[in-house]
């Protein structure tokens, strides 16, 4: 059977997002997302699963059942316990107050009144004490000579406690009737002026009221908690989106700065070859601005006839010299035998001119 649910469920997935929303809604304190599911179908499968056995806290049914059970016995002690123990603090702030308001023209009987009370509520607080007390072993106990039955001696007269029992009611109810007006003068201080009857009905429906307010916070509790599971689960979407979108803006950033980067370049070396041809043109200006400073017009027309005389030889003596080589490599050629004969060539031109030149003197 759980087979079949398995498959049942494994077959709708991925048919809608009614499967994933309500696996969510199973587990509210799972920090999971709508996209972990969808990519983990295997672990939405077993959440599903899980969901059929557990509660949204995470626990099983049968110790969800035994949890509650315990809560109401739980429940049901703490209110016996409560009963009994406001019971004892109202006593014993009925006694503090007599202490410090008990003047000379106290009666005897209110006074036998409060001694009374005051000393029956103290054996019962030590009886309580010595029967609840887990610390103090029997030894401990018949040690120190204490026992239920040795504490009540201390009990005043049965007529007395009798007659302590008789007035107790009214004294708790007035006492309480007190303590509730004070309770509902700080819950409504607008009510303070009202009339006793009136008074008396609203001090009757303070219960009501105060359970109202006690039920409403409770329930704004629930809401704010939900509300802070809520806002959990946006904060972490907000935050997985803010890292795509930041991932995004990064890349746009890095794109814009390279193109930025080259259009900044281009300008930049257009600007410095402008910038150097400026340079240029502020040398060539310089460069004639001190021509003309030195020299006169004739002066310069004669150096650029010179210039371009010199220029034009120069030119001349370029294809001369390249004419030479040519004649040289051709004479390359024919290896070193032509190259010594090259030699004594140049010898006997050499010793030609020098014995013309001897001739020239001696004819002289």
């Amino acid at each position: 059977m759980s087979h079949r649910r398995d498959s049942m469920l494994v077959s709708s997935l991925g048919k809608g997002d009614s499967v994933y929303q309500e696996v969510l809604a199973s587990f509210p304190l799972c920090q999971t997302t709508e996209e972990d599911l969808i990519q983990n179908p295997l672990f939405c499968k077993l959440l599903a699963t899980l969901s059929q056995h557990v509660d949204p806290t995470g626990l099983t049914q049968q110790l969800r059942k035994d949890l509650e059970k315990a809560e109401r016995e739980l429940h049901t002690q703490r209110l016996d316990w409560l009963r009994v123990e406001s019971v004892h603090r109202v006593l014993q702030e009925i006694l503090q107050e007599n202490r410090f308001s008990r003047t000379s023209s106290t009666s005897a009987a209110e006074e036998k009144f409060y001694s009374t009370l005051e000393q029956c509520v103290l054996v019962a607080q030590c009886v309580r004490l010595l029967d609840s007390s887990s610390d103090v072993s029997e030894d401990h106990a018949a040690l120190l000579a204490l026992s239920a039955e040795r504490l009540t001696r201390h009990l005043p007269d049965e007529q007395e406690v009798l007659q302590m029992k008789h007035r107790l009611p009214s004294e708790l109810l007035k006492y309480l009737k007190k303590k509730a007006g004070g309770i509902l003068s700080y819950y409504q201080p607008d009510w303070e002026n009202e009339s006793e009857g009136l008074w008396n009905v609203k001090l009757s429906k303070l219960p009501e009221l105060l359970d109202g307010d006690q039920k409403k916070v409770k329930s704004l509790r629930e809401k704010n908690s939900e509300n802070i599971t809520l806002l959990q689960r946006q904060t972490h979407a907000y935050l997985s989106e803010l890292l795509k979108c930041m991932k995004i803006l990064q890349c746009l950033i890095l794109d814009l700065r390279l193109k930025a980067q080259k259009d900044l370049d281009r300008k930049k070396i257009e600007y410095f070859e402008a910038k150097c041809e400026i340079g240029l043109q502020k040398i060539r200006a310089e460069m004639l601005e001190v021509q003309l400073d030195t020299y006169t017009r004739d002066k310069i027309a004669a150096h650029k006839r010179i210039t371009e005389k010199l220029k034009a030889e120069q030119k001349s003596s370029e294809m001369e010299k390249q004419a030479v080589e040519s004649k040289l490599a051709s004479f390359e050629i024919y290896g070193k035998d032509f190259a010594a004969l090259a030699e004594e060539y140049s010898r006997l031109q050499q010793e030609i001119a020098t014995k013309s030149w001897a001739l020239k003197e001696f004819a002289i």
